[in-house]
């Protein structure tokens, strides 16, 4: 695989912690350490959070939204129309792929092998060949397969052999925390937060 020409700038320095900064090197080893993630151009992943609109423990944890349509092409024809995704940059102008959202607090409220699993779960859906549609498999339930159980007990299994590997504990401690620990701990919680982009009509 080429190497990307997207390079991250170097992060602003800020008292507290910053979410989507230790969610990325998080991310970064999890792709580095495991092959089945190789093909992730982390550079090419915009990574957020976002705030969740009720302080409950259920809901959606986090998603990951593809910025292209099946097999990468730039447009889609619906309805008689053809859309576009709007297209998302980072500071430097490196045009990115895919969109990683975290919502927090619910997300910092689960537990540590939740959360773990849970990174892996959106970063498993990138398709293979990188090219901003998500892994699609054959069915009509192509984001999960035809087994809900059977795509959980992958991502699962992929967490615990990526921890087999002894990463480095200051990678993942800070999924051990809450959200209120780790405000106790920082003082506050931040990080990038992201307009979702729209689809827009193309013709």
């Amino acid at each position: 695989m080429a190497a990307s020409s997207c390079r991250r700038s170097r992060m602003p320095v800020d008292r507290g912690f910053n979410f989507t900064h230790h969610i990325r090197q998080l991310c970064a080893d999890l792709v580095e350490r495991t092959p089945e993630l190789s093909h992730i151009q982390l550079d090419r992943v915009a990574i957020r959070f976002c705030q969740a609109r009720k302080a409950v423990r259920h809901g959606v944890q986090a998603s990951l939204t593809p910025l292209r349509f099946a097999e990468g092409q730039l447009t889609s024809r619906r309805r008689g129309r053809t859309w576009a995704v709007e297209r998302l940059y980072d500071a430097s102008g490196c045009e990115m792929l895919y969109l990683l959202s975290f919502y927090l607090p619910r997300f910092l409220e689960r537990s540590f092998e939740e959360k773990l699993t849970t990174v892996v779960h959106e970063l498993w859906h990138i398709s293979p060949r990188f090219d901003g549609d998500v892994r699609r498999h054959i069915g009509r339930c192509y984001a999960h397969s035809h087994s809900q159980k059977q795509y959980d007990s992958l991502v699962r299994q992929l967490a615990v052999k990526w921890l087999s590997l002894k990463p480095p504990e200051n990678i993942y401690d800070f999924l051990r925390l809450s959200f209120s620990q780790l405000e106790r701990d920082h003082g506050r919680i931040f990080g990038q937060k992201i307009p979702t982009p729209k689809l827009i009509r193309a013709s």
